[in-house]
């Protein structure tokens, strides 16, 4: 195999000035149009800028890295393309957050609380939860579109644009079919371990790592070559990814997920950790467990009763131990002299970036 070059200080950090930019250029001229409409928008876009001023970008840089692997250079139109993908997870996380009833999103006022308030402090007529829900809805459809506007528009050459087409309309089908999933599970009640993988497949694996290796891959002319590789890294890194975040969920620091702690419980979610420890609990335990799950009451010793529960019967080291399998295939398959040598080793690192314990 090659050597492989040290990859940048920070994949990520590499990527995010140029994705913030290209963002930014984007949105702005976006506004200019809203506004146009009506001043009465920009509120509206307000909230969507406080939403797109924060978020990893690890779509964009798993895009990126995808592109330079296949041998694509460093240009201002491959970092335009990748920037698309965040507008694509505000639309999710916005109505991601309406779905959940959410009150944070990344430390803030989840949009559709920030413009819930909007209508009671303008003393408006009707329900505020209604217009915060409705407009949050819209907003998140405005992404939607915008990003296939931003994604069109990045530069590339048509030919390019289209060969990546088939990857980019995927995702955006996958995540709402994984979205879907969700919903659906935790209605029923699933508390299967292989139930929760399926929707961390389709909601995370595929969406936040395999598509936009895809996606870059094609757009440097190299995706069917290209993904067989990718996705042999990229599916197995996004369950760790999504898996990771589920535990930070029950178990992170408010202050570092931007979230209130033991949120996820609150909301009922059907995570693969919540299906470990109910599948290895003791019946009492596990009663115990599944009568608070989805209890938006919680206070915070019941909480840590849950966490206990989780922890005792071994649930969380079980996921802690799934992470690290998930990590070790994502890594074995960085040994491909197929990729570039230079965004190999930044593969390398987005594992780490993506599986940290202080994500």
């Amino acid at each position: 195999m090659t050597s492989t070059p040290s990859a940048p200080s920070s994949p990520v950090s590499y990527v995010r000035p140029a994705v913030d930019a290209a963002l930014s250029e984007f949105i702005g001229r976006r506004r200019a149009e809203l506004l146009e409409i009506g001043a009465e928008l920009a509120p509206a876009m307000d909230a969507l800028e406080a939403m797109l001023s924060g978020g990893k970008r690890l779509r964009p840089a798993f895009c990126f890295w995808g592109w330079r692997g296949a041998g694509g250079s460093d240009t201002p139109e491959a970092y335009g393309a990748a920037a698309s993908l965040e507008l694509l997870q505000a639309c999710a996380l916005v109505h991601d957050d309406v779905i959940d009833n959410s009150d944070t999103r990344r430390g803030l006022p989840a949009t559709h609380r920030r413009l819930a308030a909007l209508h009671a402090g303008q003393g408006w007529s009707g329900s505020s939860e209604g217009f915060g829900q409705g407009a949050a809805i819209l907003i998140g459809d405005l992404c939607l579109a915008w990003c296939d506007d931003m994604y069109q528009g990045s530069g590339l050459p048509q030919e390019a644009l289209a060969a990546g087409r088939a990857a980019f309309d995927a995702m955006r089908t996958e995540v709402m079919a994984g979205q879907y999933l969700d919903m659906l599970e935790q209605v029923r009640g699933a508390e299967s371990v292989e139930a929760s993988l399926r929707v961390m497949h389709y909601k995370a694996a595929k969406y936040t790592v395999e598509r936009p290796l895809h996606l870059g891959a094609a757009l440097a002319g190299r995706g069917p070559e290209l993904a067989p590789v990718y996705s042999a890294y990229g599916l197995p890194l996004g369950v760790a990814f999504q898996l990771r975040d589920d535990v930070l969920g029950v178990f992170g620091d408010p202050a570092q997920t931007g979230k209130p702690a033991g949120d996820d419980l609150r909301e009922g979610k059907r995570t693969l950790l919540v299906a470990e420890t109910l599948e290895r609990a003791g019946e009492a335990a596990a009663a115990e467990f599944r009568s608070r799950l989805g209890d938006p009451d919680l206070d915070g010793a019941a909480v840590d009763r849950m966490r206990t529960i989780t922890e005792e019967c071994g649930a969380l080291e079980a996921c802690e131990r799934r992470i690290d399998d998930y990590v070790e295939q994502a890594t074995r398959a960085l040994e491909s002299d197929l990729i570039e040598p230079e965004a190999r080793s930044a593969l390398a690192d987005l594992i780490v970036a993506a599986t940290s314990r202080k994500f």
